[in-house]
This record gives structure tokens, C-alpha cells and sequence, in this order.
């Protein structure tokens, strides 16, 4: 039988290669959590501080993904990147998804949540204010997909677009913003065709009213500059409020986005929520006039 000093000299003399094996280990860990990030597939969420946007970011970092984001105010959560761009503002926007992409070595994905809405009659709408509303939720994502596109031809990719049943049924006294979802549905369709030799799919996502605070930052025209359209811009504007706020949770539509993401072949546009879904359809079979007439008792018109 051994000595229990003999014991401590075995140990002694074997603890350098036990040193030198930990250390392989630590090393091989280490690379292997290196290896494991280079192979996540990142995804760029425009918009990710608030919203629909904030709750993609959540439901992508539950899923594995790479995400970063870029907008205004940073995203709040820890394993968000954040780059800071101004979409009206000069080319930041470009630039800092070219930062992304180069950083990464390549784009899986891209969200588009960035969105502005007002509430005003389209007589005196203010010029500044529809060019804005354009720039932000239209060609802010033409911009934002002619900048990700050439980073994703290589190994193909997903982008989706945050679109709104405002896009297919006009919002009252929100026009501007009708329009441009509606011109946002086309972007996607008309893409899709451009874009799926690359294997390069785009979906536009249709949520109807969704409870976040987009509704608390909407820029509603005060009663002076609304002249004689004023109680009507106050029915439409509150009906519109409580769709918004009794509608949609926004993780639903976020856990949507996500799924879109990993489907092989995803659709050029989808509705979220069941009732929205029955809600297109019965558009679509339903005489357009009684279909616009029962859109205008909605907003209390």
C-alpha cells in the first residue's frame, strides 16, 4: 500500500499535465463558443427600442439568433446590439447596415419596424409632416432593403416588412398612413419576384390594431388646424385608439415575424390574428361599397 506522502509527491508530479489538459479545455471552450457565434445567423431589426420591433428582438434572442438593432433610442435588452441612425437623416441609415453586415460577414435577416403615423385631414395636412410620415415608413425600407440585398445574396435571407390592415381598409383622417402601408404590401410583392432567385424572400406582416405605445405617439392635428373636420378627427382618433389598445398583444405579432424568418419558403404577405384574418376575406368577398361603408362606422363616421 502507498504512503500517503508517496500519494503527494503522484499528485505533485501530475498536476502540470492536469494544469496543461485544463487549459486545452478552457481553450477548446472558448474557441468553440467563438465558432458557435460565427455560425448564428444574424438578423437587423430597424426598430427594435419599443413595440413590435422590441418584442422581435426578445423572440429572436429566445431563438438563437444574432440580433442586432438600429433606430433613435437604443434597444434596452443586454444581448441587442445597438447602432444609433436617424431614418430622415442623411445616409445613417445605410451606413450603419453596412456596419452590421460587414461586422457579421453577412445579413440573414431584416425587420422593418420603423413607423410614424398622424391623424388630420388630408385638406390641411401639413406638407412636412406626409413627406415625413413617407420617408419613415415607405422609403425608409426601400432604402434599408437596397442596402441589406447585397449582403444576403451569398447564402440567401429573409425580410420582413411591418406592414398594417391600414393597408388594405382605409384609417380615417389617416390617410397618409393607409397609403403608405398599402404602397408597402406592393414593395414586398413586387420584390419577392426580384429577390427569390437569391433565395432572398420578402413578406409583409398585416397586424391589425396592436396595444403598444404607437398609439400615445401619433401626431394628432390640434382642433384650430382641423377647422371644420374637428369632430370627426376626434371620433376617428379615439375609435382608432381603442382598436390599438384592446387589439393584438405585441408579442404575437413578434412571435409571427420569427417564424416567418425560419420558414424555408415564406408567403409575400401574411395577417396576424384570426379575426383580421376573417376580417381581409370578407373584404375581399363583400361588395366594396358595403365593405367601405361598415370601415366608416368603425371610425364613428
Amino acid at each position: 500500500m502507498e504512503t500517503p506522502q508517496v500519494n503527494k509527491e503522484k499528485q505533485a508530479q501530475a498536476s502540470p499535465a492536469a494544469k496543461s489538459n485544463t487549459d486545452t479545455r478552457d481553450e477548446n471552450a472558448e474557441q468553440n463558443t467563438v465558432r458557435a457565434e460565427k455560425v448564428k445567423k444574424t438578423v437587423l431589426i430597424i426598430g427594435a427600442s419599443s413595440g413590435i420591433g422590441y418584442e422581435t428582438a426578445l423572440k429572436l434572442i429566445g431563438r438563437n439568433y444574432n440580433v442586432y438593432n438600429i433606430s433613435r433610442t437604443p434597444c434596452p435588452l443586454e444581448r441587442v446590439k445597438n447602432y444609433a441612425a436617424d431614418i430622415t437623416v442623411g445616409s445613417t441609415l445605410e451606413k450603419a447596415i453596412k456596419t452590421v453586415a460587414e461586422k457579421t460577414d453577412g445579413l440573414y435577416g431584416l425587420v422593418y419596424c420603423a413607423g410614424f403615423s398622424m391623424a388630420a385631414p388630408l385638406e390641411y395636412a401639413d406638407a412636412k409632416d406626409y413627406r415625413y410620415l413617407f420617408e419613415v415608413n415607405y422609403f425608409g425600407a426601400v432604402r434599408a432593403i437596397q442596402t441589406a440585398v447585397p449582403h444576403m445574396k451569398r447564402r440567401g435571407g429573409r425580410i420582413v416588412l411591418i406592414s398594417s390592415m391600414g393597408g388594405l381598409f382605409p384609417v380615417a383622417f389617416d390617410a397618409f398612413y393607409s397609403s403608405s402601408k398599402a404602397a408597402l404590401d406592393m414593395l414586398a410583392k413586387s420584390a419577392d419576384i426580384e429577390l427569390a432567385p437569391f433565395n432572398i424572400f420578402i413578406t409583409s406582416v398585416q397586424p391589425g390594431g396592436t396595444s403598444t405605445g404607437f398609439t400615445f405617439k401619433r401626431k394628432v392635428y390640434a382642433d384650430e388646424d382641423n377647422g371644420e373636420y374637428s369632430t370627426r378627427v376626434k371620433r376617428a382618433t379615439a375609435a382608432l385608439a381603442n382598436m390599438e389598445q384592446s387589439g393584438l398583444n405585441a408579442g404575437e405579432v413578434a412571435k409571427l415575424v420569427a417564424d416567418i424568418l425560419a420558414m424555408k419558403k415564406p408567403p409575400h404577405e401574411v395577417r396576424c390574428g384570426n379575426w383580421n384574418k376573417f376580417y381581409a376575406m370578407a373584404g375581399r368577398m363583400l361588395p366594396e361599397n358595403f365593405s367601405l361603408y361598415l370601415n366608416k362606422k368603425a371610425y364613428k363616421q
